[in-house]
């Protein structure tokens, strides 16, 4: 059973949440990703709450800007140091019974965006960290650089930061939103989950604005050069902002047309502790495609010592 609500975090931001699982447990937490909400995760809450996988809290909030969550109007109010400040915030408020650090953040996407930067930054919030088809920003500054095919694979960057991408993207009843669902290529699932009940579920998250969600593109350099912008050609990041020291899961789908599997070598450089596991036959969105196979990797990582 899933529970929703409101959670004013301290700094003036308030977070709408689901959850399932029993206050005072060990908690996961769940991070979204771009163009989505809180509710994917909802089959991954209730099957991590039940005692037989581990009774666990599970905790999905949407980020800023998203759903019901504050959306502050300035761009620069979706930075990195932002949206880690209010993951942070809520893992305190979750995990205070734990003493105050999650059994593992999860994180997807722009979620993973802020949860490789939390784990950097506040690793003692943490015990594990589980990625999925997030690219860690080391290796993805590197491929922005230097790599014409990521450079083409994230063109679609420069368009969401465009001033009329909200009018856009609305078009024809979200055309070119269900098309980031469609054109990053089919794994076995093929497009079978993205059912009428779940579009319906994306359009009323969609209906309540889209600006918060493209702040996030507008907030970061992160993003292929154009002529006018260096984006992230005039960026260095030093090794200390890369560094990951707790145990780290990445799962990615080998089919992610935006994101390709270049993005995964060498994460052991920045990694000590990872384990990393290859779905040739899945997308981006291996979290529809292939919840049993996530929820399998996820349990595995959670039992490894």
């Amino acid at each position: 059973m899933i529970e929703t609500w409101l959670q004013p975090l301290p700094h003036g931001i308030t977070l709408s949440c689901r959850a399932a699982g029993a206050r005072g447990r060990p908690v996961l937490l769940f991070l979204h990703g771009f163009p989505e909400a809180a509710f994917v995760w909802d089959e991954l809450l209730e099957h991590f709450a039940r005692p037989e996988h581990g009774g666990y809290r599970c905790v999905a909030p949407n980020l800023r800007g998203y759903e019901q969550s504050s959306a502050p109007a300035d761009v620069a109010a979706y930075r990195a140091k932002h949206l880690v400040q209010d993951i942070a915030a809520l893992i305190t408020i979750e995990a205070k019974d734990q003493g105050g650090q999650l059994a593992c953040l999860v994180a997807h996407d722009w979620g993973g965006a802020v949860a490789w930067n939390l784990a950097n930054q506040l690793p003692q919030l943490l015990q594990k960290l589980a990625i999925i088809n997030s690219p860690h920003p080391g290796t993805f500054l590197r491929e922005l650089k230097s790599n014409p095919k990521q450079q083409a694979a994230s063109a679609y960057m420069n368009f969401l930061i465009r001033p009329d991408a909200e009018a856009l993207l609305a078009q024809d009843d979200y055309r070119r939103l269900w098309d980031f669902f469609l054109n990053m290529g089919a794994g076995t699932g093929g497009y079978g989950w993205l059912t009428e009940e779940v579009k319906a579920r994306y359009r009323a998250v969609w209906n309540r604005g889209l600006t918060g969600s493209l702040n996030y593109y507008r907030a970061s350099p992160l993003r292929p050069p154009r002529v006018d912008d260096p984006a992230a050609t005039s960026i260095d990041l030093p090794r200390e902002m890369l560094t990951i020291d707790r145990p780290t899961l990445v799962l990615w789908g080998l089919g992610d047309t935006a994101l390709p599997p270049e993005l995964i070598e060498g994460l052991d450089d920045y990694i000590p502790q990872l384990t990393l596991q290859r779905v040739p036959d899945a997308t981006h969105w291996i979290v529809h495609e292939q919840p049993q196979l996530v929820m399998e990797a996820l349990q595995a990582f959670l039992l490894q010592k």
